[in-house]
């Protein structure tokens, strides 16, 4: 089977009095109007690639709220392609010049409705019908796993003051790049030292925004509390959706169960997290629209 391609992009949308636009772009290439999206970078992450192409077809950083729904097809070469979306939010300060110019040469901002029968392709008008069917955001957490931290046994401090090691520092430099623009109201850790670390790249080019600790997203010492310390996380979560956008560093005994747990179900399995990663809780007053991977 011939390689598969890889792609990103976004719906992009602001919010008006009578209802949202979405921008969409004209490629002259293929005299076609689309959704901004373009091919990944070796290695790069889907939301990554979505956040550059939006922004260098839309001149607009969009802030990530919701994976949608992907699109597959297949190329004229008989090679397949999956294109990833996400719902982008555009921030007030929107519009600045299209980047890359030779891809795009005209760019509209329309209501739901108008764009939709402006795009080109039914897949893309399909994604909209999605869209328009979403109930409004009303906050968004990032859940992240703390970054590496070399290997319990070897250390031979506290273990809460192991810290994060070499291959935690480049993750924790990742988890910045990716959710800077996210532009989160709140940071908060876990206590261990490493869970605030794995923040630090991110606090700093928040501005050095100040990360909160608290205890509600730890492990518990003991394996027989983990059901109590469950409970208070995710009421701290409910808290902590009243700021809005909120990036959250916890720990990889409490992540699985807690995202079971958002999910009304015990099974755990398909929420394990590999330190340095994370997920974007979406929600709608207290309805849990998804919880999309990082």
């Amino acid at each position: 089977m011939p390689d598969a391609e890889f792609a990103a992009g976004g719906v992009l949308h602001r919010p008006r009095p009578d209802g949202a636009e979405v921008c969409l772009v004209h490629r002259p290439r293929y005299d076609d109007w689309s959704l901004p999206k373009g091919k990944l970078a070796d290695g790069e992450p889907a939301l990554l690639g979505a956040l550059r192409e939006v922004e260098e077809e839309t001149g607009t950083a969009g802030i990530p709220l919701l994976r949608l729904p992907d699109i597959d097809y297949t190329l004229a070469d008989g090679r397949p392609k999956n294109v990833a979306y996400w719902l982008l939010q555009a921030p007030a300060e929107s519009d600045g010049p299209v980047q890359d110019a030779d891809e795009v040469d005209e760019r509209v901002w329309l209501p739901l409705a108008e764009a939709r029968e402006r795009l080109t392709y039914p897949a893309e008008q399909e994604l909209l019908d999605h869209v328009a069917a979403l109930p409004p955001v009303t906050s968004v957490i990032a859940l992240v796993r703390h970054a590496h931290a070399g290997e319990r046994k070897k250390w031979n401090g506290r273990d809460a003051l192991r810290p994060i090691d070499p291959e935690g520092a480049k993750q924790a430099d990742r988890i910045a790049a990716t959710l800077t623009s996210f532009r989160p109201r709140r940071l908060v850790a876990a206590p261990p030292l490493r869970c605030s670390q794995t923040l630090e790249p991110l606090a700093a080019a928040l501005g050095a925004a100040p990360i909160i600790l608290d205890a509600a997203f730890a492990e518990p010492s003991e394996t027989t509390d983990l059901a109590t310390r469950l409970s208070m996380a995710r009421t701290r979560l409910a808290d902590l959706r009243k700021a809005g956008r909120v990036v959250v560093c916890s720990q990889g005994k409490v992540m699985p169960q807690l995202l079971a747990l958002l999910h009304g179900g015990e099974d755990h399995e398909e929420f394990k997290t590999r330190k340095g990663d994370g997920w974007l809780l979406t929600w709608s007053g207290e309805r849990l629209l998804g919880a999309s991977r990082l």
